[in-house]
């Protein structure tokens, strides 16, 4: 009886191929977020950069700093012991030297005034804690610095800052809480930097700093607005969601050529790696034959 080498292939049906694929790709994607979800304690587990506030090189992106683009990996705020600029920088205190995204302190992300608009991702410079009320006077202490005590907060911190008024230095002047919690301000010295997200407590008007979404200034941030603390940095990819966004011209000329870069290395790897495979097994299958 004649025999056919032919190989039938009506049972490769090109709709079960797809679907089986996308039932790949869909559960690859919820291990890759459930595991992130583990590990962060936090949903969603990251958060994409829209501004520029925190960049150290305005001129183009850079890796260690977080930059308009990047997806930042976002930590349960109980889940970590948030270390401040002061702290880190204080020599005699158990977290001296700490750092994170290319300066002392933590990177934290909260919202304005406990709102519902946009959160903020800055760093912690300095927090204030409540000590004692005597006589209707409320007294503070300032983590990680001598200040115990005391009705209202003078301290001069050792923070880069463009000349001004005087002085390089960050200065904190006269300032009365409203409550416990922290200062903070973006990395970017020339947009941020000494003008603090709570501009009052350097003695100017708060009005002229950062406000909430009803117009307020921004005030000292309690732990309850703190929604995360900024982990790992994956550069780059979040642009992809600005592009079509009204902040994508926040994004630097280089984010976009590394994305570029990067998403066309993961469009040619596996055509590249199919090449290399099969070429391999060619010869294998001309000697069986």
């Amino acid at each position: 009886m004649p025999t056919s080498d032919k190989i039938n292939l009506s049972n490769n049906n090109p709709v079960n191929e797809f679907l089986r694929e996308a039932l790949l790709a869909i559960g690859l994607v919820l291990l890759i977020l459930g595991s992130l979800w583990i590990a962060t304690g936090q949903f969603p587990p990251m958060v994409v950069v829209e501004s520029g506030s925190m960049m150290h090189d305005t001129e183009d992106g850079s890796l260690g700093a977080i930059d308009p683009g990047d997806l930042v990996l976002v930590m349960n705020p109980n889940r970590v012991n948030i270390v401040t600029y002061v702290e880190a920088m204080e020599e005699d205190n158990q977290n001296f030297g700490y750092t994170s995204h290319g300066m002392e302190g933590d990177v934290i992300i909260y919202s304005k005034n406990g709102g519902s608009d946009t959160p903020v991702i800055h760093r912690a410079i300095l927090k204030v804690v409540s000590n004692n009320t005597e006589g209707g006077e409320e007294t503070w202490d300032v983590l990680g610095t001598s200040l115990r005590n005391v009705q209202s907060i003078n301290l001069t911190i050792d923070y880069p800052c463009m000349y001004h008024g005087g002085t390089y230095n960050l200065e904190i002047i006269d300032w009365v809480p409203n409550h416990s919690g922290f200062i903070t301000t973006g990395d970017n010295p020339n947009s941020n930097g000494c003008k603090i997200d709570q501009l009052a407590a350097t003695g100017q008007d708060g009005r002229n700093g950062l406000k909430d979404e009803a117009g307020n200034p921004v005030t000292a941030v309690k732990d309850e607005w703190v929604i995360g603390v900024a982990s790992s940095e994956i550069p780059w990819i979040g642009a992809i969601k600005l592009f079509t966004s009204n902040t994508h011209h926040f994004v630097t000329e280089e984010t976009w050529t590394n994305l570029s870069f990067t998403i066309l290395f993961v469009i040619c790897s596996p055509m590249i790696y199919d090449s290399i495979f099969r070429k391999n097994q060619t010869p294998s299958n001309s000697e069986e034959e």
